[in-house]
């Protein structure tokens, strides 16, 4: 088959089942299999594909058609700018959590020396502090331990030095002192509608009760001890809510932007 006549029978097909981004998600799975870029496809639409090739290509059409992540379909997501292994057992990292490490490298100094990063998933954000600022002391936990396999994987994969630690939020941790929390907790509440990508992902990384601030709330009542800086990611019309929630338990807001904020007590 001409990969110019796949590519226009896969798209139609994902066009079909409601993805918005068939075309683009085609030329990804091309890519990937073919280990070449969109640019070098599209300058050789008659290039041909092997039978063995187009059945893999299909398998993967089928299953985006049941609007399943393209991340978990590649068995990777990007991240700033590092590409990390993701399974069904981890939410797929966004790129508005990248602001989180912009924001974490505007801190002061005493800031940075330690890092524990709750609820680390498929520690993109862990990895990614401990890649990017080497003399950070890096901490994760999750209370997933299939979370933590992938996690684990993945400081293998980046070659990164992150202390990981199955347990509820940071339940029986010893913090270090003056640690900064990077908190991208579950925010969704639990009657939110999210998209049919998003349903497939982890229920337990996703949703946080009512309000969607259940699991913040336990974290506050944790840090009772902690003095040091927290950011946070919610969903913006949260942020006042949570803000609310900080001031209860001595934290300020320092700063915020787009889905994160920052506090200080």
């Amino acid at each position: 088959m001409l990969l110019h006549n796949w590519l226009q029978a896969a798209t139609q097909q994902l066009e079909n089942s409601g993805i918005e981004t068939a075309r683009l998600d085609c030329l990804v799975l091309l890519a990937d299999l073919l280990n070449k870029n969109s640019a070098q496809l599209l300058a050789a639409p008659d290039a041909k594909l092997s039978s063995e090739q187009v059945s893999v290509l299909d398998t993967q059409i089928e299953r985006r058609q049941k609007h399943e992540p393209l991340a978990y379909i590649r068995a990777k997501a990007e991240f700033y700018g590092r590409e990390f292994e993701v399974d069904k057992h981890v939410l797929v990292p966004r790129p508005e959590t990248e602001t989180m490490i912009e924001l974490f490298k505007q801190l002061p100094d005493k800031a940075q020396k330690a890092v524990v990063d709750v609820g680390t998933g498929s520690g993109a954000i862990a990895i990614t502090i401990a890649c990017e600022l080497r003399e950070v002391q890096v901490l994760a936990t999750d209370i997933s331990p299939d979370a933590l396999k992938v996690a684990r994987q993945n400081c293998i994969r980046h070659q990164a030095t992150v202390d990981i630690t199955q347990t509820n939020l940071i339940l029986g941790l010893k913090l270090p002192v003056g640690a900064t929390i990077l908190a991208n907790l579950p925010y969704v509440p639990d009657d939110y509608k999210i998209n049919q990508a998003a349903a497939q992902e982890p229920s337990l990384a996703l949703f946080a009760g009512p309000d969607g601030l259940d699991l913040y709330r336990e974290l506050f009542e944790q840090l009772k001890d902690h003095h040091g800086y927290l950011l946070t990611e919610s969903l913006p019309a949260q942020h006042h809510y949570l803000a609310q929630l900080a001031r209860t338990h001595g934290y300020t807001l320092q700063a915020k932007e787009d889905f994160i904020q920052v506090f200080a007590n």
